[in-house]
């Protein structure tokens, strides 16, 4: 395992300050950029805490997770105007270009879905995999929208999360090329109930990627 380096800053979006916690390798150029979002009830504290951040950078990944608008330490930042309450695939884009991340890796659990669904319709380019963690908007799509993506996924979700779990599954399951890990016994926020199992699945995705 790589030692790791953990910062946090602000980002200027369009005259407002986003927040963002970076985690990253000390001893070599990381493989891949991972962006975490995050539900409503967290922020990115909460991939700190849970220490996901740590994980990722210890095994060579460069990872970003920011507080998503008017929530976290973003709290002051006002939120896009959302249309049908998906948030313009603009929002994400101009996040990559303020931090200058490249092509990255997307964690989105919950109501994040409102901002990373838009996104990986729109910029396949910029997405090099994405993990899907019950997000919300997942009905805002055509079963035609997902199969059109190529993108490699993992699609997470616990066993006890329903309808949400569920739901979100039954639209995403049309994603062309996705992977289905169901966390036993977890509820909506199922990484919480087994770190350790959530970090050794994500990050074998990202081998995979690699």
């Amino acid at each position: 395992m790589a030692a790791a380096e953990i910062k946090e800053g602000k980002v200027e979006l369009e005259g407002q300050e986003l927040f963002y916690r970076w985690a990253s390798p000390t001893e070599q150029p990381p493989k891949l950029s991972v962006l975490l979002l995050h539900g409503i009830r967290f922020s990115s504290e909460t991939w700190l805490n849970l220490r996901t951040l740590h994980k990722l950078a210890e095994a060579g990944y460069q990872a970003v997770a920011i507080d998503l608008p008017g929530l976290g330490n973003s709290k002051e930042f006002t939120a896009p105007a959302s249309v049908g309450d998906l948030a313009p695939d603009s929002f994400l884009l101009n996040v990559l270009k303020g931090l200058e991340l490249g092509p990255v890796v997307i964690i989105s659990p919950s109501l994040s879905g409102m901002y990373s669904l838009p996104f990986l319709f729109s910029h396949n380019d910029m997405v090099k995999g994405f993990i899907p963690v019950a997000p919300i908007c997942t009905e805002k799509f055509s079963t035609e929208q997902y199969r059109n993506v190529q993108i490699p996924t993992l699609i997470v979700y616990g066993s006890e999360d329903k309808p949400m779990g569920e739901a979100s599954f039954n639209n995403l399951r049309h994603l062309s090329n996705h992977k289905v890990h169901i966390m036993k016994e977890a509820p909506h926020a199922c990484y919480l109930s087994n770190p350790d199992e959530w970090h050794q699945t994500v990050l074998e995705f990202l081998q995979s990627l690699s």
